[in-house]
């Protein structure tokens, strides 16, 4: 693996979308989004490229099911996780075209239907949102953490002008809106004293998916995964308001060495 263009990428889109750390799992071949209409998408985009997306869960589903076991059992955590492969596959076809392999976010979309189909499995067993929530949580911060992911890279990746015009490459595509389950984005350039530059998004493809699949209480767990990456890359995130939680927009902020600054406490991180 090119770790130093894994982490690049990986730190652009973990800090595009409410699930940043599920998306650690899989590397994407572009950043440009597509020019296609709606109305020429393939509809069977998901189903023809359901080996590999199946494939980039396979370390997420792993973690899910070390913390699972470690909170319900072997054998709870074995039928849970079956259930959750079985769940993705169901929700793949769901999912809205959003550019395919031209954008890099479909990967982003792709893997936060994993995180719900493991919503589903949790609920259909009696759990809380809070404790799926706990588990997603523990499973992007251990991906986070790992010593090869994020060897070497540090918050100087937060003032990289690579990264920085990588957002703005983005934000021009996002703007197009081109198809209507996508993200749409404006970069924010930094003042030089409290942040290095910032990001706000207007639209989630995340928060429209799962808001039409019933789900919108998960959302804003997800959101979460954004902050031991940021922990990992020491670039400061502080958040203070997300569309999964009703605000107008999702304002990411960026401070290489500062401390992050979550936007929300869930109860498990109050035990």
């Amino acid at each position: 693996m090119n770790t130093s263009y894994y982490t690049r990428r990986e730190f652009l889109r973990a800090s595009a979308f409410a699930i940043s750390g599920i998306c650690l799992a899989a590397c994407v071949p572009a950043l440009s989004r597509a020019s296609t209409p709606v109305a020429q998408a393939p509809a069977n985009y998901y189903l023809a490229n359901k080996a590999r997306i199946l494939k980039d869960m396979n370390p997420l589903i792993k973690q899910i099911r070390k913390f699972t076991a470690q909170a319900y059992g072997e054998a709870i955590a074995a039928v849970i996780v079956a259930e959750t492969e079985q769940g993705l596959e169901r929700l793949l076809p769901q999912l809205p075209y959003i550019g395919g392999d031209k954008n890099s976010l479909t990967d982003t979309l792709c893997q936060s239907a994993g995180a719900l189909a493991f919503y589903q499995a949790m609920k259909a067993h009696g759990k809380s949102v809070d404790e799926t929530g706990k588990i997603v949580y523990r499973t992007v911060e251990a991906i986070a953490f790992h010593a090869d992911v994020f060897s070497g890279v540090g918050g100087r990746m937060a003032q990289s002008k690579s990264a920085q015009n990588d957002f703005k490459r983005m934000v021009a595509e996002s703007q197009k809106r081109v198809y209507p389950g996508d993200w749409v984005l404006t970069f924010v350039e930094g003042d030089g004293k409290s942040f290095d530059f910032g990001v706000d998004y207007t639209e989630c493809g995340i928060v429209k998916f799962y808001h039409a699949q019933g789900a919108a209480d998960f959302a804003p767990y997800l959101c979460l995964g954004d902050f031991p990456i940021s922990k990992a890359l020491n670039t400061g995130l502080v958040r203070t308001t997300t569309l999964a939680r009703g605000g107008p927009r999702c304002d990411f902020r960026y401070k290489s060495g500062r401390p992050i600054q979550m936007e929300w406490t869930p109860d498990f991180m109050k035990e």
